[in-house]
């Protein structure tokens, strides 16, 4: 993490969005306002709980959608969950819930102690990140047995229950997961008889029940990435706020028929 040289200004500045409490605290919840990428306002709800050492961010989309994201940092897992709204005109019923999982990478948010430290000033300001990372794009080809789930991580069978068989990995992350220990036989590959890469996509298939190649985009538009350090009058830089960042991201994933996939007819 590179030191910041920052002038009192500048500290100043930092302290009157977010601060890091010194004292030592467990659990923390925490309310955002933030600008999405139509220009509409949600509440985020931030969450961080330092002894299970997990983070979570929760918001609604304008559509309706419900996001929620967890990070595992002990598991080094990471959650995708959204809850899409269904079109009972077009025999879906009230929600469709869609779960991703993938390897949580070091330094992509700020540790679960730091977030539980952190309070808000200006609640009522609308919240832009500072950084825009690139949007991050998942080819997910396995499925996970939510039955055998808490080998990976305890969180997920609580956010993904809804999903039941729309929990998907990707090979990559698999790999990274049983160099660590957790058992190849909670994975389950997709049925051999299907060639994924070959499908046809669901935008472009007109038979609703037939199987075919889905996409999901979904934004995190706020959240704390990093530390920020700043000196003062010892040797040693202290930290002084944080750095917002926000990240797009986007799952390929194969689905039984497009009938689950029919938001991608409105794109």
């Amino acid at each position: 993490m590179n030191t910041r040289v920052a002038s009192p200004a500048s500290v100043q500045i930092a302290f009157t969005v977010f601060t890091l409490l010194l004292s030592v605290s467990v659990c923390s919840r925490l309310t955002v306002l933030v600008r999405l990428g139509d220009g509409q306002i949600a509440e985020e709800l931030l969450e961080a709980d330092s002894v299970k050492d997990i983070i979570t961010l929760e918001f609604k989309q304008t559509d309706g959608t419900l996001i929620t994201f967890l990070a595992d940092f002990k598991r080094h897992v990471k959650v995708f969950r959204a809850l899409v709204l269904g079109e009972p005109e077009k025999g879906q019923s009230q929600y469709q819930a869609l779960c991703f999982i993938s390897h949580l990478d070091q330094g992509e948010f700020i540790p679960s102690e730091a977030m539980a430290r952190l309070r808000q000033k200006n609640a009522h300001v609308v919240r832009t990140a500072e950084e825009r990372r690139a949007v991050e794009r998942f080819s997910l080809n396995t499925a996970l047995n939510m039955s055998l789930s808490w080998q990976l991580s305890a969180h997920i069978r609580n956010i993904c229950r809804d999903a039941r068989d729309l929990v998907y990995t990707r090979q990559q992350d698999i790999q990274h997961w049983m160099d660590r220990g957790v058992a190849g036989s909670i994975f389950e590959a997709f049925p051999p008889s299907v060639n994924v890469t070959g499908l046809q996509s669901c935008s472009s298939t007109s038979d609703p029940w037939r199987p075919c190649a889905c996409s999901y985009s979904l934004n995190l538009e706020w959240f704390p990435c990093q530390l920020k350090y700043c000196r003062g009058q010892g040797p040693n830089p202290y930290k002084c706020g944080i750095k917002s960042c926000s990240q797009g991201y986007r799952f390929d994933f194969y689905t039984p028929q497009k009938q689950l996939c029919l938001w991608e007819e409105d794109t």
